[in-house]
């Protein structure tokens, strides 16, 4: 298994994805990919938003951790994108992107002005697991978070700012097609890192769910 490994200088950032986090110990084998996303629903804890205090981009990661030879970033945009173009081994050029958040087509060129066009989406925002439990799942845990391409999804840049730190009660992909993918994967990510919900958001992703009872969560 690939490992992802954070440019933080302390070691507690170490910290590896798929079967390596498992056999750490740093996150659980229950992650559920697989199961019934409906059904899944209600494993996950329904608390109150803990308060935002302290919160900082940096407690999760200080950048783009590496997915074998190449960044994460760069590697999920190779994972999301078609026709894809380099710029030496790992730096994606050029590469046209179907945006599940929008259901247009984007076509990429790296570079100053053009490069934002495409973002990445933690799709679980950092911000919102900080106020649902991951003030309190330590360092190493958080960086896997943050690098986990389970958590990740190439899409339009705009879309993805006019998201911001929302929640599934709050905003939802205004491509109707692709929501019932899109809270399966918030599904996924909360219970492999234990994170909560609060009760309205639990509220939002089952009535998006009711309308595909055979989705399932993802597993990357």
């Amino acid at each position: 298994m690939r490992k992802i490994v954070s440019r933080h200088k302390s070691a507690l950032t170490l910290a590896f994805v798929g079967a390596s986090l498992i056999l750490s110990g740093i996150v659980p084998a229950s992650a559920a990919s697989g199961q019934n996303a409906l059904a899944a629903v209600e494993q996950l804890q329904v608390k109150g938003k803990a308060p935002k205090t302290g919160y900082e981009r940096s407690l999760f990661s200080d950048g783009w951790g590496e997915y074998g030879s190449c960044d994460v970033r760069n590697y999920i945009l190779k994972r999301d994108m078609k026709s894809v173009k380099l710029r030496d081994s790992c730096k994606v050029d050029t590469g046209v992107l179907l945006d599940p958040y929008t259901g247009k087509t984007i076509r990429f060129k790296y570079g100053v002005g053009t490069s934002s066009a495409v973002q990445i989406d933690h799709v679980v925002a950092l911000s919102d697991a900080w106020q649902k439990g991951a003030q309190k799942i330590g360092a190493a845990k958080r960086n896997a978070f943050y690098n986990d391409p389970l958590n990740l999804l190439a899409v339009d840049g705009p879309t993805n700012a006019s998201k911001g730190d929302s929640d599934a009660s709050a905003w939802l992909p205004p491509n109707k097609a692709y929501r019932c993918a899109y809270v399966a994967r918030q599904v996924a990510v909360k219970l492999k890192y234990k994170l909560w919900v609060i009760e309205a958001e639990k509220s939002a992703i089952k009535r998006v769910l009711t309308a595909c009872p055979t989705e399932k969560l993802p597993s990357r």
